[in-house]
């Protein structure tokens, strides 16, 4: 759905966006970092998803945490971050909320962890609220939160009690079901997804036979994860369109055909992330490029590419 003219502009859990692209949470810490570089402008893009966010302040891993692979990057930042009271006394009234839109992301190690910070995020300001639900439950052992779909019923249930505001799931590629999961979700309360989180990756230093990242293993981003990602959009999307529920596409995008792929399997909005590493002012030529696509294909707006997929026939496996 569009809205003032715009061709970008979409409908997102009931948010109007003026792009289809998201800046996703952990590549442009709390908003601010990208405003220093020359020429970049919040305006470029739909929405920013800030870094994730727990109780109390963190200092994160050890280095090294981050590791450059081919055709992608390994992180392992351990969520430093200065704690959801921090964030919400002194870095959101720093944010002009009249330039894009701001979503909050929700990490924790328990259930009531994350209650209770989305619970203070929502006498907020923010416009919406990601929960990050790859993290390790230490009550059960380290399991992570989002290969688990009891574990991940429970946490959106949680938070849904904890916010009016929009609740975004950011589903792991590491399960076994991923469409299963988004369903339970779905009941939970969750408004929209974000497909997908990173997949678990190491990188091996064979001098020292030692793993490069500090903490032994860590996320892989980057074009290498996108054929993976778009089958999870694909497949999480099967379920979300009877119910109305939007999902950003996410994992590897670097090009304009990258957002075009991502929103015909079924994406309405796109995150933009690792890229930005290397091209800061990379949402710019994507807007002009989706521009420039939906006039050669003769389409009155983006929102028309979602989930227009045409499958060759029945997959065999």
């Amino acid at each position: 759905m569009t809205h003032s003219g715009n061709p970008l502009s979409v409908e997102f859990c009931s948010l109007k966006l003026d792009s289809p692209l998201v800046l996703l949470s952990g590549c442009v810490g709390f908003g601010e970092e990208y405003t220093r570089v020359k020429g970049f402008s919040n305006r470029d893009v739909g929405a920013i998803c800030l870094k994730g966010t727990t109780l109390a302040p963190r200092l994160g891993n050890p280095p090294h945490r981050v590791c450059e692979t081919p055709m992608g990057m390994l992180n392992a930042i351990g969520l430093q971050n200065p704690g959801v009271d921090h964030v919400v006394r002194e870095i959101l009234p720093a944010l002009d909320f009249d330039e894009t839109r701001f979503i909050a992301n929700v990490s924790g190690s328990t259930v009531e962890e994350y209650y209770e910070v989305t619970r203070r995020f929502d006498d907020s300001p923010i416009d919406a609220i990601e929960i990050n639900i790859s993290c390790p439950n230490v009550k059960e052992g380290g399991v992570a939160f989002g290969n688990d779909p009891d574990m991940s019923a429970r946490v959106v249930e949680a938070c849904r009690r904890a916010t009016r505001k929009p609740l975004i799931t950011k589903l792991s590629p590491n399960q076994t079901d991923i469409a299963d999961n988004a369903r339970r979700c779905i009941d939970a309360g969750s408004d929209g997804f974000a497909v997908i989180n990173t997949l678990m990756g190491m990188a091996i230093d064979s001098e020292t036979r030692r793993p490069v990242i500090g903490n032994n293993q860590g996320g892989l981003s980057g074009p290498a994860i996108k054929p993976i990602a778009l089958l999870k959009v694909h497949q999480v999307y099967q379920v979300c369109k009877a119910h109305g529920i939007p999902i950003i596409g996410q994992g590897g995008v670097a090009s304009v055909e990258d957002v075009i792929e991502f929103l015909v399997a079924g994406a309405t909005t796109v995150g933009v992330g690792t890229a930005l590493f290397y091209d800061p002012l990379l949402c710019r030529k994507l807007n002009q490029g989706i521009q420039t696509y939906l006039a050669q294909h003769h389409l009155p707006d983006v929102s028309v590419l979602t989930g227009s997929l045409v499958l060759n026939g029945p997959s065999a496996c």
